[in-house]
C-alpha cells in the first residue's frame, strides 16, 4: 500500500518549501532512534525526492536539541529478539540514506545533537554536513553485540582510517565532538545551535540557484571518484560532462552570464506540466 506523504508519518516529518525537501527524524522521546515502522515512509520520501523534478535539494535533521539520532531502537530490537531485516542484498534491505535510495540530488545533513550508530547513515551518505557545535558522534554497534559495518565503511571514506576504527572499535567509550569532527572532515561547517537550520537552508538555496542537471551530474562525478581509481573516475567524469554539452542548460548559462541576467534552467517540471 502506497505511503501517504501528506498525512502524519510515524517518527518522521516531511515538508517541502522553495524546491527543498525537509526530512525530520521525529522521535525525541526515544532519542530520534530508528524504528522498523519508519522504513516504508523513509523509502517513499526518498523516492519522491529522487523522482519529483520540483525538488532540487534536501535537508535532513531531527527534532529537539539533544539527539540527532541514537541509532536503531535497541529496546524494540530486544523485544523482537532480532534486528528487523532480511538477509537479502544491501540494495533490498537498507533504505535509510540518499545513496541507499539512488538519490542524485544534493542532501544536506543538519546535525543538531548526538549521532550514534545507524544515525550515521545520514551523515556519511549526505553531500554536505552541517553540525551544531554541541553535536557529538559515536558508534555503539559492538557494545550491543552487533557488527559496525555499513555506516562504519562510510566513516572510513570521510575520516582518517584510525579515527573511523577508533569510533567503531571503542564503542560508547569514545565520542568525537563537533570540533574534532570538523577538523577531520566528517563535518563541513559548524554552527551555533540556534543557527543550524538557517545555515543548512542558506546552503540549500545556493544549490537550488544552479542548474539542477549540472548539479546532479557533478555530484555523481565526485561520488563515483570515491569508488573508482583516479584514471577511471576521470574518464567517467569526462563522459558525464560531454553528455551535458547537449543539454539546454549548457547554453543558457553562458548566455545569461553574457546578458547579465539570472539563468532560466530546465528542471524537468516542464515535461510534467505538459503530461
Amino acid at each position: 500500500m502506497p505511503v501517504d506523504l501528506t498525512g502524519p508519518l510515524d517518527g518522521l516529518v516531511y515538508e517541502r518549501r522553495d524546491h527543498v525537501a525537509y526530512i525530520t527524524l521525529d522521535r525525541p522521546d526515544r532519542g530520534n532512534a530508528l524504528h522498523a515502522s519508519m522504513i516504508e515512509p523513509i523509502k517513499a520520501i526518498w523516492a519522491e525526492v529522487r523522482d519529483d523534478p520540483w525538488v532540487r535539494c534536501a535537508v535532513v535533521t531531527a527534532s529537539g536539541e539533544r539527539h540527532f539520532c541514537t541509532g536503531a531502537d535497541v529496546g524494540a530490537v530486544a523485544s523482537r529478539g532480532k534486528v528487523k531485516a532480511g538477509k537479502g542484498p544491501l540494495s533490498e534491505e537498507v533504505h535509510w540514506s540518499p545513496r541507499q535510495n539512488r538519490v542524485w540530488k544534493p542532501v544536506i545533513c543538519a546535525v543538531n545533537g548526538v549521532v550514534a550508530s545507524a544515525g550515521l547513515h545520514f551523515v556519511v551518505d549526505s553531500d554536505i554536513v552541517v553540525a551544531s557545535k554541541t553535536a557529538t558522534f559515536l558508534d555503539t554497534h559492538v557494545n550491543v553485540g552487533m557488527v559496525g559495518a555499513i555506516e562504519n565503511i562510510g566513516l572510513a571514506k570521510r575520516l582518517p582510517l584510525g579515527s573511523a576504527l577508533r569510533m567503531t572499535l571503542c564503542g560508547k567509550s569514545y565520542r568525537m565532538d563537533a570540533d574534532r569532527a570538523y577538523q577531520l572532515g566528517l563535518v563541513d561547517e559548524l554552527a551555533e545551535p540556534e543557527e543550524l537550520i538557517d545555515t543548512a537552508e542558506t546552503i540549500a538555496r545556493q544549490i537550488c540557484a544552479n542548474s539542477p542537471t549540472a548539479v546532479s551530474l557533478s555530484q555523481q562525478a565526485i561520488w563515483s571518484s570515491v569508488e573508482m581509481g583516479y584514471r577511471d573516475s576521470l574518464e567517467y567524469g569526462w563522459a558525464l560532462l560531454r553528455m551535458h554539452w547537449d543539454h539546454p542548460d549548457s547554453k543558457e548559462g553562458p548566455k545569461a552570464f553574457a546578458e547579465k541576467r539570472d539563468p532560466v534552467w530546465i528542471t524537468g517540471e516542464e515535461d510534467e506540466d505538459q503530461a
